[in-house]
């Protein structure tokens, strides 16, 4: 049993890992500085970073040993989050892009056909 449930949290860093990464990439589309960075070919662990605007950080860190989200403003600490809590936050920063994307999408579709 604990084999079992030990080789489904590798697959769920993995995953979570590969999400970050995509995450990173749509970011940095949107024109954030964002980056994430993986140690070795395993995917096992992460370390996510993006500026959302001037001195307002957030890093996002997962490995075999925990998650935790850490947002900093003028190098101070604002928040740390651990675990569900940490992803939880994660979803909020994404649906949050998705939702400015969305937006900003719609605005150029309107402006696109006003110049029709």
């Amino acid at each position: 049993m604990f084999t079992r449930l030990a080789q489904q949290h590798r697959r769920f860093v993995q995953d979570l890992v590969m999400t970050l990464q995509a995450l990173a990439i749509a970011l940095e589309n949107q024109g954030y500085l964002a980056s994430c960075y993986t140690c070795g070919g395993e995917m096992n662990s992460a370390s996510f970073m993006v500026s959302l605007k001037d001195e307002h950080l957030i890093r996002f860190l997962v490995s075999d040993y925990g998650i935790t989200w850490t947002e900093m403003r003028d190098d101070r600490e604002l928040m740390k989050l651990e675990g569900a809590e940490a992803i939880n936050q994660l979803q909020d920063l994404a649906d949050a892009i998705k939702y400015r994307a969305q937006t900003s999408e719609s605005s150029s579709d309107s402006s696109a056909l006003q110049r029709v």
